[in-house]
């Protein structure tokens, strides 16, 4: 997952994304960039790592104009390489451009051999390039034009922002997989924004005015707004944004996250009681849903587990082997609280299993007498191929284990899952609201053959 930003007629561009972008950090933590457009020149700023250590006043300084996009990654196609880090640049016969973009690409390798066989060179790894490819063959008139029909001939996820000549050009794809939504400064009725969350509009003081619709593609020019579509395709939305990626305080689809996690939590709670002490969530993904659990089941909510939220993205580990230290490094028990107690932790999914094994063994060892482990999503069973780092089938314990098999692994009293049907029930699912769930049910949306791996060029950059 990653997250984008961008801004366009305001004089501060370089500084609002750049806020824009500390909101978003949560949607990847690999590296960040920005790029700004000053009468057709784009000015950049990219680097491998987290926002608040990628740029300094004197590089914003250097970002000038009206415009901007923004980017941070967590990275699924291309891998992590300084050459892969966004928004990608590149001067073609109708001038610089720059693009970034949250989702993957279902066909880019089937695209990026056919047009390496044409004689492109492509100098990164990412499938966004793609995209950035096939405008430069197109005839086009216009810029979103171009774009359109770049877009046409891709599948899978996108949502993503451009900017070129101060313009600033947004697109989702027609099954809108990734969220995207348009404000507005309150303070400059026409200095526009578009962020992959709400809570980027809430930092920088920002009204949320829609959602960018599933494949439209918008043309921000000034103070005009032009919208065109792509063939449309039915919605689906992907349901884990909901679960887990999103940050609660934002609002996706006219709906808070905050509001339907708890909702999960306490469908939760009516599907798979237990006889417990006290309710706590794994931090953070699980807080939300924990206390919906707790609601709903009358059991009082605790914060049985403390997070330490100053780990760094590098540490030194000891050369004596400490049990779960990673997972110590993150978060740390409570024993006074948890001690011969009767203990349901909440947490929204389990991947592999063997972070939820460690976490059920730190709470058994500071006292707790029982663990019951509850999952406010159902089992995840499938890989994600539309903009989720998610392991191969293999890896996922929910795809060879059921619930009772899972709970012996993790070590638990018992484990159960959020049903299908909770889920929906919890996300207003309907006949006109319909989500992506591939993850859970393995029925993806756009049929394709999983990727392969290619061999990259590994460039060490400083």
């Amino acid at each position: 997952m990653c997250g984008v930003f961008g801004i366009a007629n305001h004089p501060e561009a370089a500084n609002l994304t750049y806020l824009g972008l500390h909101a978003l950090q949560h949607r990847g933590q690999e590296s960040a960039g920005v790029v700004t457009s000053e009468g057709g020149t784009l000015h950049a700023v990219r680097k491998m790592g987290l926002v608040a250590d990628v740029f300094s006043k004197e590089q914003l300084a250097s970002l000038r104009g009206s415009v901007g996009i923004g980017h941070v990654r967590y990275s699924t196609a291309g891998g992590s390489l300084p050459k892969n880090v966004q928004p990608l640049t590149a001067e073609y016969r109708h001038g610089a451009v720059a693009l970034a973009h949250n989702g993957n690409l279902v066909n880019a390798e089937l695209l990026r051999t056919k047009l390496e066989a044409e004689g492109a060179i492509f100098s990164s790894n990412s499938d966004t390039e793609v995209i950035l490819q096939l405008m430069a063959r197109c005839n086009e008139t216009t810029l979103a034009g171009r774009l359109a029909w770049a877009l046409e001939r891709v599948q899978g996820a996108y949502s993503l922002v451009m900017t070129s000549e101060d313009r600033l050009l947004v697109a989702r794809d027609p099954h809108g997989f990734r969220p995207l939504i348009l404000g507005r400064m309150r303070t400059s009725p026409h200095a526009y924004v578009v962020a992959s969350e709400t809570c980027a509009f809430d930092l920088i003081e920002a009204e949320r005015i829609r959602d960018i619709e599933p494949g439209e593609v918008l043309t921000i020019d000034g103070a005009q707004l032009v919208s065109q579509h792509l063939p449309p395709a039915p919605p689906r939305f992907c349901v884990f944004e909901h679960v887990y990626f999103a940050r609660p305080d934002s609002r996706l689809n006219d709906e808070g996250v905050y509001d339907l996690r708890v909702r999960m939590g306490a469908k939760l709670a009516q599907e798979s009681p237990v006889e417990a002490d006290m309710v706590i969530p794994v931090p953070d993904s699980g807080v939300v849903a924990a206390l919906g659990y707790a609601r709903e089941s009358g059991i009082p909510f605790e914060l049985g587990l403390i997070r330490n939220h100053y780990v760094g993205r590098t540490f030194i580990e000891p050369k004596d082997s400490i049990r779960n230290f990673g997972v110590k490094l993150k978060l740390n028990p409570v024993p006074g609280l948890l001690k011969g107690k009767r203990v349901i932790v909440v947490d929204d999914s389990i991947v592999r299993g063997t972070t939820s094994r460690k976490i059920v063994k730190m709470i058994r060892d500071a006292g707790a007498r029982e663990v019951h482990v509850r999952i406010s999503s159902p089992p995840v069973k499938s890989p994600c191929f539309y903009g989720i780092d998610t392991p191969t089938r293999a890896e996922l314990i929910a795809h060879s284990h059921s619930p009772a098999e899972i709970a012996r692994y993790i070590t638990a009293d018992s484990a159960a899952y959020l049903s299908s049907k909770g889920l929906a029930e919890a996300v207003r699912e309907g006949p006109e609201r319909r989500f992506c769930d591939a993850c859970f049910t393995g029925d993806y949306p756009i049929p394709f053959d999983p990727p392969t791996h290619r061999r990259q060029l590994r460039l060490v950059e400083f």
